[in-house]
């Protein structure tokens, strides 16, 4: 590789984590590239509408991130689409091996995020696509006036169920646990949402049917007892899973410092345990994984890695 261009910061995934970097490490006048294998934006991208991100009262997930990707463009960061297939991060010069050849960096920022975690009941895969779905905003328009099951009780579970209620003619959810794990006020807006019920101490078992989703098994965990949802008159039915996230930190296991669930660790300053390496937003460990917390994350380690470079 010698006489290859060695960048200031490449910057693995382009979720907000990311775009807040390329922003702040543009901005910085570093040569920046993000490289991200799917879209910009990440899972806040899919996202239909923000609520919470400070300052801005209402807007849909694409338009936040489109926004973002904009801005740090601006400010001179390169944006490439191709996928990560490997990483030497150790020395002073860190290479990344992706699809279309390697890209070598001084300084690597690693905000790859996390994937909703599949829930393992049988048929989950067959029907993924068909009937299951991980994504209420991409896919809830298609089960107007359809009966929804919502697997989980936490935060995103909530909204999901919520933001279904505009095209479902009935919302199930389904807890595993005797109460919800989301906050008293989403708890609230559920309870008071007529189109809404909530079946607790409960858990889906399987999904069946032949060429489509047909019937969804179901056991109370407490009494034992068993019961099932059949579609009638060919009507289809959909189940959105929500149970949590699982980081996107394969690639880095055997260089990068990981936590027992896969999270990368590292310190308030976003550093890793190898020098020129950070990571930020939802891959790493931590305690609350928001929009605006991987926004704070992509800024701090784009400023601590301008910091090394110097």
């Amino acid at each position: 590789m010698s006489g290859a261009k060695v960048r200031d910061i490449v910057i693995i995934g382009a979720g907000v984590a990311g775009l807040s970097a390329g922003i702040y490490a543009g901005r910085a006048k570093l040569d920046t590239l993000m490289v991200e294998a799917a879209f910009p934006g990440g899972q806040a991208a899919l996202t239909n509408e923000v609520e919470n991100y400070p300052a801005i009262d209402n807007i849909s997930g694409p338009e936040l991130t489109n926004n973002m990707l904009e801005q740090a463009i601006k400010f001179g960061a390169e944006l490439k689409t191709v996928s990560v297939t490997g990483v030497e991060l150790s020395g002073e010069v860190k290479t990344v091996h992706t699809a279309e050849g390697d890209i070598q960096s001084r300084t690597v920022i690693i905000a790859t995020g996390a994937k909703p975690k599949k829930l393992g009941f049988e048929g989950e895969e067959k029907f993924f696509g068909r009937g299951i779905s991980y994504c209420a905003t991409c896919d809830g328009f298609f089960f107007r006036d359809c009966d929804v099951f919502v697997i989980g009780g936490g935060n995103s579970a909530a909204e999901e169920a919520l933001f279904l209620t505009r095209f479902a003619r009935k919302v199930i959810m389904i807890v595993r646990r005797d109460e919800l794990s989301c906050t008293k006020t989403i708890a609230e807006e559920l309870m008071a949402e007529p189109k809404i019920e909530i079946k607790y101490s409960t858990e889906l078992m399987r999904v069946s049917g032949e060429t489509k989703m047909e019937t969804a098994e179901f056991k109370n965990n407490k009494t034992g007892e068993n019961w099932s949802y059949r579609s009638s008159d060919g009507e289809k039915f959909g189940i959105f899973v929500f149970v949590g996230y699982e980081p996107e930190s394969a690639l880095f296991a055997g260089q990068l410092e990981l936590d027992e669930r896969g999270y990368i660790l590292a310190d308030e300053r976003l550093h890793t345990n190898i020098p020129g390496v950070f990571a930020a937003g939802d891959v790493r460990a931590k305690e609350l994984r928001q929009i605006i917390t991987a926004s704070a994350d992509g800024a701090a380690a784009a400023v601590e890695a301008e910091k090394y470079l110097k």
